[in-house]
């Protein structure tokens, strides 16, 4: 049956989420398995949690099924940068998987065989069991389910279901024996309720910090002193390591460019005696979907351009470097644009220095381009526009609005193939000469290949990164990287919570190292998001608190901040006793006591016009109803407040209300703390992580 079919393949993928945690569940410890991928040795093996053995060929089958649902849910492969994301997955819920194991075993939980039947057999199956018998409308084929499950040749595909609900199950019943004493009170329930229902408006006036000017402020060293000392802790610095580095890119080598282009070559050699028709070929050679496509000169290289000018319709030219990659372009005609585009090529003598000095400059270049100088070879020589002058000047094809007036007044009205006298605008002067004009579209149909790093390429780069770091250890940093022609780098200062490596990137094991080694120590390479890295440990500071001499001026807003609601705290003290109950008068006593009101709000929202304000909000909350309260200190000052409406606790929407609130509670407070105690046991358990000696650092 096709629908059994697809539930065995899709089986080993069951994955189950709790509390936001990835949990996979791969049932592969059955000796025979693990005898037909490879043997059930214990010298193969990726790594351990609490003694127990984690296999190259259980976390490989993990990582594989990982990387094929990746697969089905995106339609390509995953990048190699996405891959070690997903190793990293795969890893965290296989550790998780074996701790949780473990206490399975230790607490002595079991599921019977019946408590499986009534789950695969019950009224809601497992959701990856039950998938493929749901119709269009929603509706699940019980029926059709049963018989899919008595079919003798479902056998074995059943035995598997079976035992992934009894991990399910196992891990299930660890959960609620872990949760049993997450509870939510009914306190709890009612503040909840209380946040999310409660309406309360008042009237306020803001004694606002900014009445007390910075300048009216005396601030000691003394102050600054005290401030420092009481929050000492927050200029704690942890410990910091810096590194030397040497970074082995992952760039495409020429020899995978080229392997690209010769590929282009063999199949545009096949096009001529193909019997099918374009559009399928780009599905079986393209690397990006079929289209056909009017594009501008612009958007296409002058190489591209000279040969679709000279194809006729149905001609295939190429392969062509573009920016996705090599292109084969097909020529299906061309139509005129409204809009003109120039070719064009210059050489900069920039606006630095003086002015008559490059003007003349620019005039003997001039005159000798005149002469009949190369103009391509002198743009190498003397042009400074970084961009073009490594190309001999080109800018490619371009149109109006894309350069600075001078410039394009001179591209557009000078004539072609003429060396124009030097044009001057905000980057200097500039000797152009147009190539080309065209207002011509191309209508064309791709076949794209991009240039990925081959494998063979990224060995080369990880032998060049070991043989590095070998000459490294044994000589110098510095005197090898220079021999080898490498470019040394430095990171800044890091600690060792940050989880990566400023300029580097992201690698847990490259932190650990730079934390448990010695200044001088040089490193293995580390396999990085953008190649590998080989790095030397050259800065090794222990924990401190940066000093106060070094914070002095930083610290000065915060006390002048201090002082000024010690200001304010007495302007709103005055206030409160002249008032004498009546807010109204504030304004009466001083202008700048404006009564507002809030409008409505609820406890759980923003208070209208003031935002989150916790010291507003707690007291409106417990002020009596229609009575100026004291003084009270908010973010922006100190407010007087006048609670005139509070609606009451409502009993009777509590009641329908309370059970959903409380489950969603708990839902949330469970989740929290099996999270947390999921990283504390992650934490205190033994783990040796020996990933590196099969997948790289």
């Amino acid at each position: 049956m096709a629908m059994m079919a697809k539930m065995r393949s899709l089986a080993p993928a069951f994955i189950l989420t709790v509390g936001g945690l990835f949990v996979l569940f791969m049932v592969i410890s059955d000796s025979n398995v693990l005898e037909a991928l490879g043997g059930g040795g214990r010298s193969n093996n990726v790594g351990s949690v609490n003694g127990e053995d984690i296999t190259y060929q259980e976390f490989q089958t993990a990582l594989d099924q990982q990387i094929e649902n990746q697969k089905r849910q995106t339609g390509k492969d995953p990048e190699e940068t996405q891959i070690d994301q997903i190793r990293e997955q795969v890893w965290d819920a296989v550790v998780t998987q074996k701790i949780f194991a473990q206490l399975i075993k230790k607490y002595g939980i079991s599921v019977t065989d019946q408590e499986v039947k009534d789950v695969i057999l019950g009224d809601n199956p497992p959701d990856f069991l039950k998938q493929n018998f749901i119709d269009s409308l929603g509706n699940f084929n019980k029926q059709l389910y049963e018989q899919a499950i008595f079919d003798p040749q479902n056998k074995a595909a059943l035995i598997q279901a079976e035992d992934l609900v009894r991990q399910s199950r196992l891990t299930q019943k660890l959960q609620s024996m872990i949760l049993a004493s997450v509870n939510v009170g009914e306190d709890e329930v009612k503040r909840k309720f209380i946040e999310q229902n409660m309406n309360i408006e008042a009237d306020y006036t803001l004694v606002d910090i900014n009445l007390v000017k910075d300048a009216e402020v005396k601030v000691t060293d003394d102050d600054l002193k005290d401030f420092y000392d009481k929050n000492i802790n927050t200029y704690k610095i942890p410990p910091q390591r810096k590194l030397k580095f040497v970074m082995f890119s992952n760039v495409a080598s020429s020899e995978d460019s080229q392997m690209v282009y010769n590929n282009l070559m063999n199949v545009k050699k096949t096009l001529s005696s193909d019997t099918l028709g374009f559009t399928q070929l780009v599905g079986i050679y393209s690397e990006t979907p079929y289209s056909k496509d009017t594009v501008t000169v612009s958007t296409l290289t002058g190489e591209v351009v000279s040969a679709l000018n000279k194809a006729s319709v149905g001609d295939v030219v190429g392969p062509f470097a573009t920016q996705q990659g090599y292109t084969l372009f097909r020529y299906s005609g061309s139509v005129q644009s409204t809009e003109v585009f120039s070719k064009a090529s210059h050489i900069l003598i920039n606006q630095y220095g003086n002015d008559e000095k490059n003007l003349a400059e620019a005039n003997k270049l001039y005159d000798r381009l005149v002469a009949g100088a190369d103009f391509a070879a002198l743009a190498k020589e003397f042009s400074k526009d970084p961009g073009s002058g490594s190309k001999g000047g080109d800018l490619g094809y371009f149109g109006k609005g894309m350069m600075v007036k001078e410039f394009e007044d001179a591209c557009f009205n000078g004539k072609v193939g003429e060396i124009q006298k030097p044009v001057k605008t905000n980057y200097g002067y500039h000797i152009i000469k147009v190539t080309d004009r065209s207002d011509k579209k191309y209508i064309v149909e791709k076949i794209v290949n991009q240039v990925k790093q081959s494998a063979s390429s990224r060995d080369r780069n990880f032998t060049a990164a070991s043989d590095f770091s070998f000459l490294a250890k044994k000589n110098d940093f510095d005197s090898e990287a220079k021999l080898g022609n490498y470019n040394v780098q430095e990171t800044p200062q890091f600690s060792e919570l940050s989880g990566s490596v400023p300029s580097i990137g992201q690698n847990k094991r490259l932190v650990k190292f730079s934390f448990e080694n010695s200044v001088n120590t040089v490193s293995d390479p580390f396999k990085v998001p953008s190649g590998y890295v080989v790095v030397k440990i050259t800065e090794a500071a222990t924990e401190k608190f940066r000093p106060f001499e070094e914070l002095k001026e930083q610290l000065k807003p915060a006390v002048i901040r201090e002082k000024k609601f010690e200001k304010i705290k007495s302007i709103a003290e005055n206030l409160y006793k002249n008032i004498n109950g009546d807010l109204s008068k504030a304004y009466s006593i001083d202008t700048n006591f404006t009564v507002k009101q809030t409008g409505s709000f609820v406890p759980q929202g923003s208070i209208p016009n003031i935002g989150k304000d916790y010291g507003f909000l707690n007291s409106a909350m417990k002020s009596e109803l229609n009575k100026v309260s004291a003084p009270v200190k908010g973010l922006r000052g100190y407010y007087i407040i006048k609670v005139t409406k509070r609606t009451p606790f409502d009993q009777k929407l509590y009641s329908t209300q309370s059970s959903t609130l409380r489950s969603t509670m708990l839902q949330e407070k469970r989740s929290r703390f099996l999270n947390q105690w999921v990283t504390e046991i992650k934490e205190n358990a033994e783990i040796v992580d020996n990933r590196h000696l099969f997948f790289g650092q």
